[in-house]
């Protein structure tokens, strides 16, 4: 229905003599994946007088990275980004004259597809396959550290310097765990960036058992294992459980079409469970788990019991959406209204004052005609991914099914309001499209 069409860039590496706006162009890529993971410690630690525009410091990045690949010739409009532009400058003028009328909420509101979307496809015209499997390399590295601080974090009080709050907040920037711990937030400004964080790398350690090939060193690869094994009962998310088990799951459907990998999943799957084992030797790990069954028992009871909960936790009321008026405004009550910022530059403070689920925001910002043709861009481009992804594993290529797992979900229902939920949803779409793009040794 929407064509995307991709041009293929060698990797740094491997082509020295790549042309300057494409190494300008990848390097912008890599930025902005780092200033996903860093842009709560900025917040938090380094430049906390500057926490409420560092909230958004990568949007001056993909504007330039819009304008710069559109310049050279890189970027181009296809129809989801079209459809998606039309439509949101539509509700960016029913927000004026129909809606809150607040000019800087609606901008908020505005940029989320008219700037960020658009960065799906634009990843896989600079990417390809071994760009993301760097990527991957990076996030083997960058997540034992995180876990090292998210154990820090865990046995820290709130008041502690590690746990600060971002901007000036007294607070601490934990959130209710269980056993007397607290969910902590690593590099984040939320606990919700570190749980797509972990996410993100379970993609990458399981895919990398997957490989043959020895694409990083196993030493690396276990001592990643070993801090993602140690980080799900640390991190007292059950986001991050249910994101690794998903995961695994999706592992396991690619022996459908590439029996040979069978192998391969039951000896990573063995090699977690020993890993566990041991693990839970350590006291520090056993106190990990007790809060974690705590926190895991007590959720799901106060959600009407584990099933409840997992549907709850993927689905985020988007089934209300589809049975329940949200919004008897036909045209919403307004872009960014739905977003904590929003909230807290209409009221002074930070609340969902139209829905937690993204289906229901956007139906109660833009109205149920604009709310449910953007939910079916998503639903169209999220089918497309999810189909080739798992027409390509037939070829030996793995990654883009096993990113589907993580992405896709938020691609189709991530809460796009929250910057950093936004952040992982275009970054990981863009990934799952770029691993399709391989070049031949």
């Amino acid at each position: 229905m929407f064509g995307v069409k991709a041009s293929t860039v060698l990797p740094e590496e491997i082509h020295k003599q790549e042309s300057g706006p494409s190494l300008i162009l990848k390097r912008g890529i890599w930025l902005y994946f780092l200033l996903l993971i860093f842009e709560g410690a900025l917040r938090k630690w380094v430049l906390p007088g500057l926490s409420a525009p560092l909230l958004i410091i990568r949007d001056p990045l993909v504007i330039w990275l819009l304008f710069k690949a559109y310049q050279k010739g890189v970027f181009k409009l296809n129809g989801y980004i079209i459809v998606a532009w039309v439509l949101i400058i539509i509700s960016f003028y029913t927000t004026l004259f129909f809606g809150h009328g607040d000019v800087f909420v609606a901008l908020f509101g505005f940029r989320i597809f008219f700037l960020h979307f658009p960065l799906i496809f634009l990843v896989p015209e600079i990417f390809e396959k071994r760009d993301v499997e760097q990527i991957g390399t990076v996030l083997m590295w960058l997540h034992i550290g995180m876990t090292v601080l998210v154990a820090i974090q865990f046995f820290s009080p709130q008041t502690a310097w590690v746990n600060k709050g971002i901007g000036e907040e007294a607070e601490g920037s934990g959130f209710s765990g269980g056993g007397g711990y607290f969910r902590v937030p690593g590099t984040f400004s939320f606990t919700n960036g570190l749980s797509m964080f972990y996410g993100l790398v379970s993609v990458f350690v399981f895919y990398f058992w997957l490989e043959d090939s020895r694409k990083i060193s196993r030493g690396l690869l276990l001592l990643a294992t070993i801090s993602l094994v140690a980080a799900i009962p640390l991190s007292i998310s059950r986001t991050v459980f249910f994101q690794f088990v998903l995961t695994g799951l999706f592992a396991i459907f690619t022996t459908a079409k590439k029996t040979k990998t069978l192998f391969r999943i039951l000896g990573s799957f063995l090699s977690g469970i020993i890993l566990f084992y041991f693990l839970s030797m350590l006291d520090f790990f056993q106190t990990a788990i007790m809060a974690f069954t705590e926190r895991f028992t007590s959720a799901s009871e106060e959600e009407g019991g584990l099933e409840n909960s997992i549907i709850d936790r993927f689905l985020a009321g988007s089934i209300a959406v589809l049975t329940n008026e949200l919004s008897d405004d036909f045209w919403g009550a307004g872009l960014g209204i739905g977003t904590n910022v929003g909230a807290s530059l209409l009221t002074g403070r930070r609340a969902f004052l139209i829905s937690e689920g993204e289906w229901g925001r956007l139906i109660g910002e833009m109205g149920p005609l604009l709310g449910f043709l953007f939910i079916t861009i998503r639903i169209v481009l999220v089918s497309s991914m999810f189909t080739k992804a798992w027409k390509v594993i037939g070829q030996g290529n793995y990654l883009p099914w096993l990113l589907f797992s993580f992405g896709g979900i938020l691609v189709l229902m991530g809460t796009w309001g929250q910057p950093t939920a936004l952040g992982f949803a275009v970054f990981s779409g863009g990934l799952i499209l770029a691993a399709m793009r391989e070049k031949d040794e």
